[in-house]
């Protein structure tokens, strides 16, 4: 089920969302701790950001000799191209500098770098930056930017919701490592699950739960003010191909018995057996904590297992809705059905409109439901992910 607040956001081409200091903190913490060295001797380009008022720049830079980094590049998107229009006013640091140009504030992208001890306190850090304006906007497809991005190793950055396929896109042509901020729904996209199937993406460090809080430069978009700052909450994580130790971490689950004993789901709790889906050779799980530890065969679990997954524990077959699962193939179309509201009214639409979700038998009486002639009922979960037990090696 797309989220709202996100669609709204594209929908407005609202894509001004400021991370907080202490997010970028808490993520990046976990690669250090994994292996100390992962930065070390490394250029970070930080793409789609706004280095005066970023926090993944001050972060970056404040950790640079800690980190060992080589190289640290920010840079900006230009007010006037973006889609989001606000009351631009450039900072007095640019103002009072004495390459301030009234002209290509606005027109022109900004980079900063980091290298070098520049004011001469014997220390690497915010201090050092040294700016200047692009010759372009600063848009990341620019030739520009993509040269940055092939001199840099690592790239970090919340880019823009509404061109998250497009930027993921960038980087993989690339072959750069990342972290990045999007949407949990982004992992069902067709030019994403490919990756996370092939372990060539996963989740961050960052548990699922809650969301992310951004500060929000659009003040007719606000769903809390903290510490006198506009705040928004949106429903995004953080995906990268950098290691961290909490990805190798075993869920610890029961057995199918134990499950439907115990299990603190009312779904669960109580069964005779898992359900098993109309259209798919798989049982459903419909939570991630109640799947079961002696269960052998394909599992139909929700794309928040992603979280918590450990591909030393589980192998990812495929997905529901994404033309991606060869290895589970549905069995059944449903184009002789059609949709019905739980009063009763038809919806106009066919079954077809349910070919290739995970399908049930029966109805919840929550959501509409698809009938056929004979007065067979089926109702679609919600997007699923297939996954099978990792089999274990003596």
């Amino acid at each position: 089920m797309p989220n709202s607040k996100l669609s709204n956001a594209k929908k407005a081409k609202n894509d001004e969302f400021y991370t907080q200091y202490h997010d970028i903190e808490k993520e990046i913490s976990a690669y250090i701790e994994y292996n100390p060295d992962v930065f070390r001797g490394k250029t970070v380009l930080l793409p789609c950001d706004d280095p005066e008022w970023s926090n993944f720049t001050k972060f970056f830079a404040q950790n640079f000799e800690r980190f060992g980094l080589k190289k640290l590049i920010s840079t900006s998107y230009a007010a006037d191209s973006k889609n989001y229009k606000s009351s631009y006013q450039p900072t007095l640091f640019e103002k009072r500098d004495q390459k301030y140009d009234k002209n290509k504030t606005t027109k022109n992208g900004k980079i900063f770098t980091l290298t070098r001890d520049k004011t001469g306190d014997g220390k690497v850090d915010v201090n050092d930056l040294e700016w200047q304006y692009l010759i372009g906007d600063g848009d990341f497809r620019s030739s520009e930017i993509k040269k940055l991005c092939d001199e840099s190793d690592i790239i970090i950055t919340n880019p823009p919701f509404s061109l998250f396929r497009v930027f993921l896109a960038w980087i993989v042509e690339a072959n750069k490592q990342f972290v990045i901020i999007g949407n949990k729904n982004c992992v069902t996209y067709k030019e994403v699950f490919p990756l996370i199937k092939k372990n060539k993406m996963w989740s961050g460090r960052t548990e699922w739960s809650g969301g992310l809080w951004f500060e929000t430069k659009n003040p007719d978009d606000v769903d809390k003010i903290i510490n006198g700052l506009n705040m928004k909450n949106v429903s995004s994580v953080w995906f990268t191909n950098i290691d961290h130790g909490r990805r190798h971490e075993h869920i610890p689950l029961m057995t199918i018995s134990d499950n439907l004993k115990y299990s603190k789901h009312k779904e669960i709790k109580g069964k005779k057996m898992y359900e098993k889906y109309d259209n798919y050779d798989a049982i459903e799980v419909p939570f991630t904590d109640a799947i079961p530890s002696d269960y052998s065969g394909v599992m139909g679990v929700p794309i928040t297992f992603l979280d918590k997954y450990s591909p030393e524990q589980f192998n990812i077959l495929g997905a529901t809705q994404r033309g991606c699962h060869d290895e589970v193939p549905d069995t059944k179309k449903y184009d002789d059905y059609w949709e019905v509201k739980q009063n009763g009214q038809k919806t106009g639409s066919s079954g077809g409109k349910t070919n290739e979700n995970a399908n049930l038998i029966g109805n919840d009486g929550k959501k509409n439901y698809f009938t056929n002639k004979d007065g067979r009922v089926i109702q679609s979960a919600y997007q699923r992910i297939f996954i099978k037990h990792k089999k274990k090696t003596t």
